[in-house]
C-alpha cells in the first residue's frame, strides 16, 4: 500500500521531492524507515502507519499518488474517487489493478475471481471508471507474467513449506496453503485471460 508524495517524479534517483510511504502494518513501516536511514534519505523519504481509506493529507497537497497492487483493498473506483481531492490540478495518479484481458473467459477462472474480487473488470471498463472519477486516462499497460510468477508466486513456495511444517496436522493451515497453491495453478492455466494492469491518469 504505497502512496507517494513527490514534487517532480516517482523515484528518489530522479527527483528532489518528498516521498511518503503509507502502510497499515507498523512492522513494514519500521522496516521502511530503517532502510531509509541506512540510505541516508531521511530528508526525502518518510514512512507512516495509516490506512488508504483515511489518508493523512490535505486537499491538493500531493503531486503524485502511486499505489501498486493495493487499491483493491478499498476498490478501484472508490480509491480513485476518494484520492482525487489530495492531488493538485493537472498531476497524476498511477495504480495497478487486476483486470480481464477479454470480455469472455472460462467459467472456472471467472468464478474464482468473482468470489475473490468481484470488482475485476476489463481494461476499457477500468479506463472508463478512471475517466468518470475525474481523470484523463493517459496510459494503461499490462504488467509482464514474471511479476506474478517470479515476484509473487515463486517466493511463496519456501514460505508455504515452512508454514506447513510449523503447523503440521492443522487442517486450517493446510486448507489455507491449498487455496494459495490452487490460485497459482489457475494463473498458470488462465493467464491469457487476466493479469495486472497499470492505469495512469491525470487529474482534470
Amino acid at each position: 500500500m504505497r502512496h507517494r508524495r513527490t514534487d517532480h517524479g516517482v523515484g528518489t534517483a530522479y527527483t528532489a521531492g518528498q516521498i511518503t510511504g503509507i502502510d497499515l502494518f507498523p512492522k513494514f513501516i519500521n522496516l521502511f524507515n530503517r532502510n531509509t536511514a541506512k540510505l541516508n534519505l531521511q530528508d526525502r523519504l518518510k514512512g507512516l502507519v495509516g490506512s488508504m481509506d483515511a489518508l493523512p493529507f490535505q486537499q491538493e497537497e500531493l503531486d503524485l499518488i502511486w499505489s501498486e497492487g493495493a487499491i483493491y483493498n478499498i476498490g478501484f473506483e472508490r480509491g480513485l474517487n476518494e484520492w482525487l481531492k489530495f492531488l493538485k490540478p493537472s498531476v497524476f495518479i498511477a495504480v495497478s489493478e487486476a483486470s480481464w484481458f477479454a470480455e469472455e473467459r472460462p467459467a472456472e477462472i471467472d468464478a474464482f475471481w468473482q468470489d475473490a474480487y468481484p470488482q475485476i473488470d476489463t481494461i476499457p471498463h477500468k479506463v472508463t471508471q478512471m475517466q468518470n472519477a475525474g481523470y484523463v486516462s493517459t496510459a494503461s499497460f499490462v504488467l509482464p507474467d514474471n511479476c506474478w510468477t517470479d515476484h509473487f508466486y515463486a517466493p511463496q513456495v519456501a514460505a508455504q513449506e515452512a508454514f506447513l511444517k510449523k503447523y503440521a496436522g492443522n487442517q486450517t493451515a493446510e486448507a489455507f496453503i491449498a487455496n494459495q497453491r490452487h490460485e497459482t495453478q489457475l494463473y498458470n492455466k488462465y493467464k491469457a485471460y487476466y493479469g495486472y494492469v497499470f492505469y495512469i491518469g491525470k487529474k482534470l
